[in-house]
């Protein structure tokens, strides 16, 4: 392992402390893992310091290869730390399938927020039920509908506190993290994937284009959230 930069360092300690607060004050809370870049790095600092905050994740039933194989992968590194794996509701997927189509999300907004809706916010739901607060691995530099962002923000639609300890993290301090501590990492990213969601909603991206541009690029950035982060208001930070 290399040393880490001072300045990311700092930033490392004050996640470790906001981190070890939610663990204190909100329990039981839950880190939602999607296995990228950022929650590989909040996988580690939950896992390395043995901290009290649950993780869990959503298979939506289409995400990548890659994405199957490092969750194997992690699962392999952090033995000691479990990830509970949450499924969309089968007979709600089959109903979508069949009266929209496989890849209805394709034809408007409306029908892709719904696949999105029983794919990862019903999941969700059932995931944060009898939870406190949850953590997400969100940067304010990620995408245009994320810059207002503050660490601690009220889930209305959950009904309970959530908080983004690497909001202020940029790209590169995450690669430095990822790099220095040796953590695995989604393949993907090594071909220009730097945001990944499911298959079919997802490709990579060119030189100079948003890190969110590969996410739904068929729709306006300001609207390309799938709602797990929509509803939330500032509550502190």
């Amino acid at each position: 392992m290399t040393t880490l930069a001072p300045a990311l360092q700092a930033r490392v300690d004050h996640t470790l402390v906001l981190l070890r607060q939610i663990a204190q004050k909100h329990t039981p809370a839950v880190f939602a893992n999607s296995f990228g870049a950022e929650d590989m790095v909040l996988t580690d600092l939950i896992a390395r310091e043995n901290i009290g905050i649950e993780i869990f994740s959503l298979d939506t039933g289409r995400l990548p290869a890659e994405t199957y194989e490092l969750m194997q992968k992690t699962a392999e590194t952090y033995p000691a730390v479990p990830i509970r794996v949450y499924f969309p509701r089968a007979e709600s997927v089959e109903k979508y399938v069949n009266e929209q189509g496989i890849n209805a999300f394709y034809q408007s907004v409306e029908l892709r927020k719904e696949c999105c809706r029983i794919r990862k916010m019903e999941p969700l739901a059932r995931a944060l039920t009898g939870k406190t607060a949850w953590v997400t691995g969100l940067r304010r530099s990620q995408s245009t509908t994320r810059t207002d962002a503050t660490e601690q923000e009220w889930d209305e639609a959950n009904g309970l506190a959530k908080f983004n300890p690497l909001l202020e993290w940029s790209e590169q301090d995450v690669w430095d993290y990822i790099r220095a501590r040796e953590i695995p990492y989604n393949a993907l990213h090594d071909r220009h994937y730097p945001s990944i969601g499911c298959a079919p909603c997802t490709r990579a991206i060119a030189v100079g284009e948003d890190i969110r541009a590969g996410r739904w690029w068929w729709e306006n950035p300001e609207g390309k959230e799938c709602g797990l982060h929509a509803k939330v208001s500032r509550i502190g930070g």
